[in-house]
C-alpha cells in the first residue's frame, strides 16, 4: 500500500478577495476552517491554480499561508503552491513557504517555455535539493504545455523529497506504470478521475469540487479502499455531475459562485478571469442542490 503523505482528501482552496480586490484573510481563515472541520479535508493546497496564484503577489501568498497555517495547521496539513516557470523564483517561494510553516509543496510543471524532459527533471530535482519539505509534482499538460513523461517521473521519484504527484494528465495507464515502478503517492488532479485512478493504485484527490463534496468524496474513497467498489461506484454516479459541473467554465469562478450561494464571501475573481455569469452560477448551484449538497 502506497504511503499517504498528505492524507486522502485535499482541496485546492480558492483565495477570497474583498470588494476592493485585496486578499480577504479573515474569510480565508473561515473557509479553511470550514473545509477542514465540516468538509473533512486532510489537507489544503493554498496558492494553487484555483487560488488564482498567477494573480497574487509573493507577499500576498505569504500572508495567505501564514493565515491558513495558523487557522488549521494543528488539525490538517497545508501545502503551498510554489511552482512557476522560473526555477529560481520557485525556490524563493519554496523557502518562503517553509518559513510560513507549511507541510509540503506543490510544484507544477514549468509552463509556457515548454522545457524538454531532461530540463523538467533538472527543475524538479533542483527545487527538491533546495528544500527539506516533501514535494507533490503537479502534472497538468493541458495547462503547462508539456507532460511529465513516465521515465521522467520514475527518474525524479528517486529523490527523497519528491513523494507524490497531482495527476491531471488523464492517462491512467501511464499513471499506473509510474505507480508500479515507484513509491510515489498519486492524487487525482481531476475530480472526475478520482475513482478510475484509485483503481490503478491512486491514493486520493486534490479537488476543486471538494469545496462542496469533501465528505462525500471521502465516503467514495473509503468505500473503494474498504472493499466495496459497488458503493464507491454508486457514490461516484451521484457526485459526477458536480465533479464535471465545477469545470463547466474556469473552476475557481464556479467555486466562488457556489460558495457565495452557500453564505460565504469569496469575493470576485481577479482579471484576466471574470466572475461567473448569473446563468453559469445558477446552473452550478442547481447541480449542487441536485446532488444534495
Amino acid at each position: 500500500m502506497t504511503a499517504l503523505p498528505f492524507g486522502r482528501v485535499l482541496t485546492a482552496m480558492v483565495t477570497p478577495f474583498g470588494v476592493d480586490g485585496s486578499v480577504n484573510l479573515p474569510e480565508a481563515r473561515r473557509l479553511a476552517a470550514h473545509l477542514v472541520d465540516v468538509q473533512g479535508n486532510d489537507a489544503l493546497v493554498v496558492n494553487g491554480t484555483t487560488g488564482e496564484s498567477p494573480t497574487t503577489t509573493d507577499a500576498e501568498k505569504l500572508a495567505l499561508l501564514e493565515a491558513v497555517v495558523d487557522e488549521v495547521g494543528d488539525r490538517a496539513k497545508v501545502l503551498a503552491g510554489v511552482g512557476t516557470f522560473n526555477t529560481a523564483h520557485t525556490i524563493e517561494l519554496a523557502a518562503q513557504a517553509e518559513q510560513a510553516g507549511v507541510d509540503g509543496l506543490l510544484v507544477v510543471t514549468p509552463y509556457y517555455s515548454r522545457p524538454p524532459q531532461d530540463a523538467l527533471a533538472d527543475h524538479f530535482l533542483t527545487v527538491a535539493d533546495a528544500t527539506s519539505l516533501p514535494i507533490m509534482i503537479y502534472d497538468i499538460p493541458h495547462r503547462s504545455g508539456v507532460p511529465v513523461e513516465t521515465a521522467t517521473l520514475v527518474q525524479v521519484a528517486a529523490h527523497p523529497n519528491i513523494v507524490a504527484v497531482k495527476d491531471a494528465k488523464g492517462l491512467p495507464v501511464a499513471s499506473s506504470q509510474v505507480i508500479a515502478a515507484t513509491g510515489l503517492a498519486y492524487y487525482s488532479g481531476d475530480d472526475a478521475m478520482t475513482l478510475p485512478l484509485l483503481a490503478v493504485g491512486g491514493v486520493g484527490v486534490v479537488g476543486t469540487s471538494t469545496h462542496f463534496t469533501g465528505r462525500r468524496t471521502r465516503e467514495m474513497i473509503d468505500a473503494f479502499v474498504g472493499g466495496d467498489p459497488a458503493r464507491a461506484t454508486a457514490l461516484n454516479a451521484v457526485l459526477l455531475p458536480v465533479f464535471l459541473g465545477v469545470f463547466a467554465t474556469q473552476g475557481c469562478m464556479l467555486v466562488k459562485a457556489g460558495l457565495a450561494a452557500r453564505g460565504f464571501a469569496p469575493g470576485p475573481v481577479r482579471k484576466p478571469l471574470l466572475d461567473a455569469t448569473a446563468e453559469q452560477a445558477a446552473t452550478f448551484v442547481a447541480v449542487l442542490d441536485a446532488a444534495g449538497l
